[in-house]
């Protein structure tokens, strides 16, 4: 069995995600460790998160993957994010005062929160929130199945998050990328010449003109100053397929900087 890292502790969203595509898991405190243990070959497969459709990008996952390490996207999972209030068990709402939490899973339940008048609490994670209210009744968590049962927690409430179509979007990295499978998309990082008006549709009318559908387009400070940008883009359609070869070739003649992050089955 491959053995897959994810951005851990045991008992996330990112731990749930992995576990779809193996058993064999090992966490990572940093995305960058995920990714380094990839490149230094202590596994096969990386799962970080990407983006998040309430919250948007994971910045530091982008960073990485254009700056810092030359791994491809191989797959792409999205889950739904269902929060949920954990507790000890016997507890009744009633006896909760605080709750702990990741700061994103926080901001994602702000109205049950506040109408149950509990006092919110930052945690490194919702595994480590739910690791740390064991045996005290006055606290609970917000965090999914996995990391109740992983510490003998109960679900006091179900689906508390404020919205219902909060879903994250994970990608599982590696050295090398999924063979075409007839229903692909392709992810690119690049960054024109300079700010200027028209700079950017000129790249994206060459997907327009040979009728490629684009599903993401987001952008990133180049950290090289102020106005520069770099553009993440997802179209479909596999890197190997015949069309893109040229795409790709006019793309390059009309940026600095271009990076193929990798071609995948869509979801």
């Amino acid at each position: 069995m491959p053995l897959i890292s994810f951005l851990g502790p045991k008992g996330t969203f990112t731990h749930e995600a992995a576990s779809i595509i193996g058993d064999n898991l090992i966490p990572y405190c940093t995305i960058p460790a995920v990714l380094e243990s990839v490149v230094n070959d202590e596994s096969l497969y990386g799962v970080v998160p990407i983006e998040n459709s309430i919250e948007g990008p994971v910045g530091i996952t982008l960073d990485s993957l254009a700056n810092k390490f030359d791994l491809k996207i191989f797959k792409e999972i999205i889950i739904p994010i269902n929060q949920n209030l954990i507790v000890n068990p016997g507890t009744k709402m009633e006896d909760v005062e605080d709750v702990y939490s990741h700061a994103q899973a926080i901001a994602q339940c702000q109205e049950f929160i506040s109408q149950n008048n509990i006092q919110p609490h930052y945690a490194i994670s919702t595994a480590n929130a739910a690791k740390n209210i064991i045996g005290d009744k006055t606290k609970a968590a917000i965090g999914n199945s996995m990391a109740a049962e992983l510490y003998d927690l109960e679900i006091l409430k179900h689906d508390i998050q404020d919205t219902d179509n909060n879903e994250t979007r994970f990608v599982v990295v590696s050295k090398e990328d999924h063979e075409p499978t007839g229903r692909d998309k392709t992810s690119i990082i690049f960054s024109i010449y300079e700010d200027k008006p028209g700079a950017l549709y000129d790249v994206l009318g060459i997907f327009q003109k040979n009728n490629i559908n684009l599903t993401k387009i987001e952008s990133r400070p180049s950290k090289k100053g102020l106005g520069r940008y770099l553009f993440f883009i997802d179209y479909i359609g596999h890197r190997k397929d015949a069309i893109f070869e040229d795409i790709i070739n006019e793309i390059d003649e009309k940026t600095y900087f271009l990076k193929i992050l990798g071609s995948y089955p869509q979801m």
